[in-house]
Order: C-alpha cells, then sequence, then structure tokens
C-alpha cells in the first residue's frame, strides 16, 4: 500500500508498505479521506517529542473496512466507519470509571514517541482495535466524517466547561477547534459569544458560524470591545491556542467565579497570573483529546448543527500532501483543515 511516512525532522517521503493484517480485536480500514492535525504540524519537526520518525502520522480518519480479526463482532468487511484517535485499554481505573482519555495506557493513532508506535492514517490503509471504531450515518460524507475527531474534540472541551444556555463565552483563537467550539457554544444557547484571533478572515468566519462578536487581539482596544460587549466578563473563557499571552488573556476576561477551560498545548509550560486565579475563585479545566463525545460529534455534523465544509482547506492526493505540510508549516494564509484523500490522483 501507498504511504505518506516522516523519515526525519518535517521530512517526508512517499513509500510502499506491505498492507496491515488485523490482529484478533482489530479491524483494517481502507482510508477514505484524512484531516491534517494541527499537531502533526507542530510535531513534524520532532520538537513535541510525539512524532518520532520514522511515522505515518494522521489521526482524524474515516473509510471503510477491508478486514476484520477472528474476534471481532459488532463490525463487518464493508462498514463505513471512523474512529477515537485515543487508543485506550478498556481494563485501567480510568477507563473503568469511563474516563477513557485518561487510560493509563493510553496510545494515541498516528503517534510515534518513547513509549509507543503507532502508524495512523496517510495510508491506503490502517489498521486500529474494534472498540474505538463508530458506524458513519447513513448519507455522512468521508470528507465530513474525517472530522468527528476535532469535532468531539471541541464538545468536550464545552462539556469539561459545563456552560449552558444564556451564558457568555470568550474563545481565544479562531482555528479549526475555536471554530468548532463557537459552533458548540451557539448549539447549547449561549447568549453571548466572542472570538478573539489575530487574523481578520478568520473572525469573519467566526461570526458566520455563530459568534456574536469577533476581536482582533493586535487592536489596542480589543479587551475593553469585549468587556464592553459582554457588558463585564464572560462566564465561560476558552483557550485554543496554548502560550502565555493568550492564557494570560482567557483568565483576564473571566468574570469572578467563571471558568477557563484550556484547550491548546502548543507550549509545554506558561506563566499563571495566580492572584487573578486565586482572588477571583475561577475554575480551570483542561481538556484533553475526547472521552465517549464521537457518537455526539457525528450527530452534530450530520443534523447541520456543526458545520465542517466551511472549513475544508483543500482535499488532496497522498502524493500532493507532503507540500501542504510545508504550506501549513509556514502558515503564510489562514489555512483551516487539509484533507489527505488516498484515492484522489494528484493534479
Amino acid at each position: 500500500m501507498k504511504a505518506l511516512e516522516l523519515i526525519g525532522p518535517s521530512k517526508f517521503e512517499v513509500v510502499e508498505k506491505p498492507a496491515p493484517k488485523p490482529n484478533a480485536n482489530e479491524v483494517v480500514i481502507r482510508v477514505k479521506a484524512c484531516g491534517i492535525c494541527g499537531s502533526d504540524i507542530h510535531g513534524m519537526d520532532g520538537s513535541s517529542g510525539r512524532r518520532i520518525a520514522p511515522i505515518v502520522m494522521g489521526h482524524e480518519a474515516s473509510g471503510v473496512i477491508e478486514a476484520v480479526g477472528a474476534e471481532v463482532s459488532n463490525l463487518s468487511v464493508g462498514d463505513r466507519v471512523t474512529f477515537d484517535s485515543t487508543v485506550f485499554c478498556n481494563q485501567c481505573d480510568y477507563c473503568n470509571h469511563g474516563r477513557f482519555n485518561l487510560c493509563d495506557d493510553r496510545q494515541v493513532m498516528g503517534v510515534s514517541c518513547e513509549e509507543f508506535h503507532r502508524d495512523g492514517a496517510f495510508a491506503d490503509m490502517v489498521v486500529c482495535p474494534e472498540h474505538i471504531c463508530h458506524r458513519l450515518p447513513e448519507g455522512l460524507s468521508f470528507e465530513e466524517a474525517a472530522f468527528a475527531e476535532p469535532v468531539g474534540v471541541a464538545l468536550h472541551a464545552v462539556n469539561r466547561s459545563g456552560a449552558s444556555s444564556t451564558e457568555t463565552a470568550v474563545v481565544i483563537g479562531s482555528g479549526l477547534i475555536g471554530l468548532l467550539i463557537i459552533q458548540a457554544l451557539r448549539t447549547i444557547g449561549c447568549s453571548e459569544i466572542i472570538a478573539i484571533d489575530l487574523d481578520d478572515s478568520r473572525l469573519e468566519l467566526a461570526i458566520e458560524l455563530g459568534a456574536t462578536m469577533g476581536v482582533n487581539s493586535q487592536d489596542s482596544d480589543a479587551v475593553e470591545r469585549a468587556v464592553k460587549r459582554l457588558d463585564g466578563k464572560a462566564d465561560h473563557c476558552f483557550e485554543v491556542v496554548g502560550a502565555t499571552p493568550t492564557v494570560n488573556l482567557a483568565i483576564g476576561l473571566a468574570k469572578k467565579g467563571g471558568s477557563v477551560t484550556l484547550v491548546g498545548n502548543l507550549a509545554p509550560e506558561v506563566q499563571l497570573p495566580l492572584q487573578k486565579v486565586v482572588t477571583g475563585e475561577l475554575t480551570l479545566y483542561g481538556s484533553c483529546a475526547i472521552n465517549g463525545e464521537y457518537p455526539d460529534a457525528l450527530d452534530a455534523i450530520v443534523s447541520g448543527d456543526i458545520s465542517v465544509k466551511p472549513l475544508i482547506t483543500a482535499s488532496v492526493s497522498i502524493d500532493e500532501a507532503a507540500d501542504w505540510f510545508a504550506k501549513l508549516k509556514v502558515a503564510e494564509k489562514p489555512y483551516l483543515k487539509v484533507l489527505v484523500c488516498p484515492e484522489s490522483t494528484a493534479s
């Protein structure tokens, strides 16, 4: 089979690999679409320690089951599926308490680190355990289904925050996950949703998708405008970047007794304005991956509660994908989601 393999820091090669064979509890999926994630872009140079070459990346995928292991009982060849990015053991204490994203033996599809190596879906086929797979609803395209993972991430973040209707929210970072969080907040009925970003085109899209106001953080009066619109500060702030300035901004815009949900993790460490957190009695939530939100994510896409088609920048072949990794790394334009579709033909 053909695969896009990371063979060194930011260096890719299209290679031929043997088709994977499933173990007893695994399925082989013929990949139809796989999204390039920000974590792939940030990790491909080796700096994160989560993409140690050689590795086939890719964890936001959909496809058709090609083969099943001897003990697979709920899925069949020909089923249209997507899969959770997290491979959880189903046996540890966290899994037994339904907190699968915190599994002690957690692995991630398309990730290679000191603890494990698991090839992902930038390939004709990928193998994964049956228990992380989800059938696709009738009529849902493979391209839309590839968004189930990032939509699940957004829904998990909103669930962590406890945000509810009539409450107010600020979302800092209008990249893909931020735009999905905005839509999730709109769906639950938040009265004000303020999007903050550096790029005006993304802020325009944020408003189209449900934000009530867009603020460019480079503007000298950005914070004042947000506070005025909120008539104070926000019940819930979502930080979807992962850097000291944006974490501080989120904490500064949260009202006393409010919450700040930390979703971005660009930097391994940030400086925290401790006194604001303590004296404002803020609740800080970390939000990691997905914990059971896949069915809701698929339903939200099908129903149109969360729109993903406007977020597709391009659909490309495996042969074209390496060039797109380079474009996304430079980030000269506000690209959102590039889908790698193995059955498409390079232009």
